[in-house]
């Protein structure tokens, strides 16, 4: 590659060595995800990884995402290094969703202008994302398309894949009346509802750096870049010890629209409000903006990344495992026979 270079391509607006140079310099991001299953170097036509063996009936589980308009935030902070991590988490916690383990990740970064720290910065937090999830970052695609982007800004997406034994797949038809909804507290607003978020703050014309007495002193921009909470180890920590009848990534459209894809039909989950830790942020967001309480509860996690669904009796041994995992997990309701798949009183 040492000889690849056109004038003409980089009078364009494409300089074919700021993307050679990029791969250089997230190579040191890239090394620390590296599993057992990884087969050759970055830099190949395709990333290459060996399944795992001994499972029965092996069932491959895949998810992509993006980042969505948080990259706007990030942008404004000039801050780049944590929205990689929503990149991973966005994938990853979906295919958890399943009794998945994610194997490897893919990312694709698309800019206006390839600035090699930049592009090393935004993949040094994939490659983080990735070693929370236990995942390899098997390789990638940076495109540079001037006049398409702006130069300073990108837009960053993603997709995993993961494996689960056909037999453990989180089964929904166990699920019964009198069976425990348990949350997994999120670290913030996460990825999603960031039109609202950013319409409320008018994050354009707003002050995202300085202190916020409502949020403990942490600045609104700060907040609002806390990375999404990655839940894969505490998991699978939890489908060991287990059986997990029920599990929902809360993401864009809140516990109205996430919660009911784990219910089956003829039940509901019944959720206590009271029982919710919501964070400042949302509190700050409902306040500012003057949104109703549902439209909060609809449109994001209000405090709760995932819920889980387990029998009544496996309760006290859930929120054991997930505790000694890091997991602040708490019982938030019950299942019950209903039409209405949530339930929020």
């Amino acid at each position: 590659m040492e000889k690849s270079f056109s004038e003409s391509y980089k009078a364009a607006g494409v300089d074919i060595t700021a993307g050679y140079r990029a791969v250089e310099l997230m190579k040191q991001h890239i090394a620390r995800t590296k599993t057992s299953g990884c087969m050759d170097e970055i830099g190949g036509f395709g990333g290459l990884f060996s399944l795992p063996t001994g499972m029965a009936e092996p069932v491959l589980v895949s998810g992509t995402d993006g980042v969505g308009t948080k990259l706007r935030i990030a942008f404004l902070m000039d801050k780049h290094d944590t929205v990689g991590i929503d990149c991973v988490a966005m994938c990853v916690n979906d295919v958890i969703c399943c009794g998945a383990k994610p194997l490897f990740f893919l990312d694709y970064i698309a800019c206006g202008k390839n600035v090699p720290e930049r592009i090393a910065e935004l993949v040094s937090g994939v490659a983080e994302g990735c070693v929370q999830a236990g995942s390899a970052l098997i390789g990638g695609e940076t495109a540079e398309m001037p006049g398409f982007y702006p130069e300073d800004e990108y837009d960053l997406a993603g997709f995993s894949v993961g494996i689960v034994d056909k037999a453990k797949i989180v089964n929904h038809s166990a699920m019964q009346p009198g069976d425990v909804v348990i949350a997994l507290p999120s670290s913030g607003v996460h990825s999603n509802g960031f039109s609202l978020v950013r319409k409320v703050f008018d994050v354009e014309h707003a002050d995202l750096k300085s202190p916020c007495p409502q949020l403990g002193g942490a600045s609104i921009g700060q907040t609002l870049l806390t990375p999404t909470k990655i839940y894969v180890k505490p998991m699978l920590a939890l489908f060991d010890k287990v059986t997990v009848k029920g599990v929902s990534h809360i993401t864009g459209g809140g516990f109205y629209e996430n919660i009911p894809r784990a219910i089956p039909d003829g039940l509901g989950a019944k959720i206590q409000k009271s029982a919710i830790r919501v964070l400042p942020i949302f509190d700050l967001i409902a306040k500012t903006g003057n949104i109703p309480e549902r439209d909060m509860f609809n449109t994001f996690n209000m405090g709760v990344g995932m819920s889980v669904v387990v029998a009544a009796e496996d309760a006290s041994t859930a929120l054991s495992v997930l505790q000694d995992h890091g997991e602040d997990a708490y019982i938030i309701g019950q299942i019950v026979a209903s039409q209405d798949k949530v339930i929020l009183e």
